[in-house]
């Protein structure tokens, strides 16, 4: 009876988020509903399960790691207001030559830059659109292989840390792996955290990345009829300096802060957020004494946090060290009070609060409503089911493992990554993180995985993005068309990582141990 149950559950799920209801409701709501029929009508669920979603919700609102998801939201809403972008497209392409090739190798070269200063795939899609669409078609770039890059560079922030999806897929990963390995009898397993699968990430991004450059290198070539644009004056390094070095001052800090075991998740994404509030605010400041107190904050926060990751632990005020650091929070304090000032004088602050709310407020009701559904999941015993059909697989634990990754292949054509996350982790995550499996490779194989949800047709949300702003001279056949060989490369990419754990397990080790 349970069994059935939990079929018209999964069934009614996927009914309720393809109908168009707000995917927070369907994931709360249908095994809410499933519960209480089978309890009311069959007494097949007992209902006093239920009284545990208040402390589910509470422990969300208590996750410190999940404060990191609005304050990288707000960073790369902000980056992607300052509008550093097409300055930095701008003299990659020049750097790069205006022929098809390189214009496609400077998009692709951009993308990955902003993919780790941002993650916002709505806004860098979008962002990519308005900027590089053109040039590349000016290039002689056909409409489909542009959409397609475009389609799929706007999706590497998924991969490429420090992601939002990652973060998520941390909080999901540790929880699940912590108790899958206490009921497999490991009581003192390795906590697995957010740097981990950073750390892990790594790697496999930049392979995806080099596995787009040689495919646009091999088919990138001057369209019949199309003169190649000249240059342009040539890039000077005071130029290449000043439009790559703050971005990238930013990232190195944010990352760097997690990797080298400094700052947690969390912490780094405030100082992320930080240092995006003063890129966005220099760009609109007229005054010399702003502009230096504004750069001040920024040089002032990159050499305190370099100075943790060197090794410089806490230093009393009376030392040259603790002085050093206090005059430093001061120039940070006031070049964010500057910059956040005409920030909002501009409306540029208030419109990113905005956007960060909205973001925000979509992820953490799926995070809740997934809460409900697993509870419902384990009242009728579905996790005990998942075990035993995952145990009975041909292939054992690899043959579990391959099933998961085809049906979270199968459900990006359909869902949306966060809501793969919150319903495949705790359902049937703990038959894969209960093995001897690593559960950063695990991860990093589902985020990968996980990536092609925003490319695969027909509801592919990067294609949506870019629909909605392309020229209507580009037509939904052509980007369905573009994307196709990026989401095969992506699959290439997967089935590499699938043979060569240590591309996701190597770094991890040698960073954390």
């Amino acid at each position: 009876m349970s069994g059935l149950f939990l079929i018209i559950m999964v069934i009614g799920l996927f009914a309720g988020i393809l109908s168009g209801i707000p995917a927070m409701l369907a994931i709360a709501g249908i095994p809410m509903l499933v519960a209480v029929a089978a309890s009311v009508f069959f007494d097949a669920f007992n209902l006093s399960l239920l009284a545990l979603f208040p402390n589910r919700v509470w422990g969300v609102m208590n996750n410190t790691l999940l404060m990191a998801v609005p304050l990288f939201v707000i960073m790369g809403v902000l980056l992607e207001r300052a509008r550093l972008a097409e300055n930095m497209l701008g003299v990659l392409a020049r750097m790069l030559g205006g022929s098809p090739r390189g214009m496609g190798l400077s998009v692709l070269a951009f993308s990955a830059m902003i993919a780790a200063a941002t993650g916002i795939i709505g806004a860098t899609v979008v962002m990519l659109v308005l900027v590089a669409l053109k040039p590349m078609m000016d290039a002689g770039i056909p409409a489909r292989r542009a959409s397609g890059l475009i389609c799929a560079s706007g999706t590497l922030g998924q991969i490429i840390p420090p992601s939002i999806l990652l973060v998520l897929l941390g909080d999901q990963i540790g929880n699940t792996y912590l108790e899958a390995q206490q009921r497999a009898g490991n009581f003192a397993p390795m906590p697995v955290s957010v740097g981990d699968l950073f750390a892990g990430a790594l790697i496999p991004g930049l392979m995806l990345v080099a596995l787009y450059g040689l495919y646009l290198s091999f088919v990138l070539r001057p369209a019949k009829g199309v003169s190649v644009p000249a240059q342009g004056e040539p890039v000077t390094w005071t130029e290449v300096i000043f439009t790559f070095l703050p971005p990238m001052l930013l990232i190195v800090s944010v990352l760097g802060s997690i990797l080298a075991g400094v700052a947690t998740a969390t912490e780094a994404a405030g100082l992320g957020a930080i240092g995006a509030m003063l890129l966005a605010g220099w760009q609109g400041l007229r005054f010399r004494i702003e502009r230096w107190f504004v750069a001040g904050a920024g040089i002032a926060a990159f050499a305190l946090v370099a100075l943790r990751m060197a090794g410089m632990g806490r230093a009393a005020l009376d030392t040259p060290a603790g002085q050093f650091a206090l005059a430093g929070a001061i120039v940070i304090t006031l070049g964010v009070l500057i910059a956040a000032t005409r920030l909002w004088n501009r409306g540029a602050l208030q419109g990113a609060l905005g956007d960060t709310m909205k973001i925000s407020g979509m992820v953490f009701g799926i995070v809740i409503a997934a809460s409900m559904l697993a509870l419902v999941f384990r009242g009728f015993g579905g996790d005990r089911l998942v075990m035993e059909m995952m145990s009975d697989m041909p292939g054992g634990q690899w043959g579990a493992l391959l099933l998961i990754m085809l049906l979270v292949f199968i459900l990006g054509f359909i869902l949306e990554a966060i809501e793969i996350i919150y319903i495949v982790v705790p359902l049937l995550g703990p038959a894969i993180l209960g093995t001897d499996i690593s559960p950063v490779w695990f991860a990093v194989l589902l985020a990968m995985n996980l990536q092609t949800s925003f490319l695969t047709p027909p509801f592919g949300f990067a294609l949506f993005y870019f629909r909605s702003v392309a020229p209507r001279s580009i037509t939904t056949i052509d980007i369905y068309r573009g994307v196709i060989p990026f989401v095969l490369l992506q699959l290439v990419a997967l089935g590499i990582l699938l043979a060569v754990p240590e591309l996701a397990t190597w770094l991890p080790r040698v960073i954390f141990g």
